[in-house]
């Protein structure tokens, strides 16, 4: 039977999602886990890879196994895992049901705060200069205009398309935070901390919207920024049609 596994994890301590060798993810602290548990390899498939360093309220994997999953084992595998990864629930899927392919829409937060704070530090980006809420607002705005996003993937991404349909793009004030959120169907390589940091620069008034939407239409990632850190990163939320 396959398996959805949804997944929460503070990614600090981490160098990714994806198993990598000589590595400590999020993907190989399961998979051993899972092994204690079922007394054999299990391999897990991933919705969205994120970086070495970003967070997840929400992420998924599937697996396939021949015996039925039983819910108490949630709890076990809670108990072997680290205190910075939480597996919040395994739900019985059609065996050809495929995480990262079919899942409909992508939500990340990129949170960044003004006032030195040393409680949100590892989970936001502390960026100590003033802001225009309005320029940024028409940036978040603007993207959702366009498909290629191109200049803001990192280099050598493997990828057939660069193309992206933004489907939510705005900056929040959260009491002393200002939060970029974003949903699409896919995002690139480096591609939400590109336009956060791309976007700053606007908000600081070092470029204009005029060269911001230059910057999208070169399709060059040498003309975007990509200077954010990835700890302010945090996928929210990863929307599948068959799921509420």
């Amino acid at each position: 039977m396959r398996y959805f596994l949804e997944v929460a994890y503070k990614g600090t301590r981490y160098s990714g999602f994806q198993a990598q060798k000589n590595a400590l993810t999020i993907q190989g602290e399961i998979e051993k886990a899972l092994f204690v548990l079922l007394k054999t390899d299990i391999s897990l498939t991933g919705s969205s890879r994120t970086d070495a360093g970003v967070h997840a309220l929400q992420n998924f994997f599937h697996f396939d196994v021949v015996e039925n999953f039983q819910e108490k084992w949630v709890y076990n595998l809670n108990a072997m895992l680290p205190g910075d990864i939480v597996i919040k629930a395994v739900m019985p899927v059609g065996e050809n049901a495929h995480c990262r392919f079919d899942a409909s829409s992508r939500t990340y937060h990129y949170h960044t705060y003004k006032n030195k704070n040393p409680f949100i530090g590892d989970r936001a980006y502390h960026y100590p200069y003033t802001l225009d809420i309005d320029l940024l607002n028409k940036a978040a705005s603007l993207i959702k205009q366009y498909r290629d996003f191109t200049s803001f993937s990192k280099r050598n991404t493997q990828v057939k398309t660069f193309n992206c349909e933004i489907r939510e793009s705005r900056w929040l004030q959260k009491e002393e935070q200002l939060v970029y959120e974003v949903t699409a169907n896919r995002f690139l390589r480096g591609m939400v901390r590109a336009l956060t940091a791309t976007m700053l620069k606007v908000g600081r008034g070092i470029i204009s919207l005029e060269t911001f939407c230059d910057i999208i239409d070169a399709k060059d990632c040498t003309k975007a920024y990509f200077d954010t850190p990835a700890h302010g990163l945090t996928l929210i939320k990863v929307q599948y049609p068959y799921f509420d």
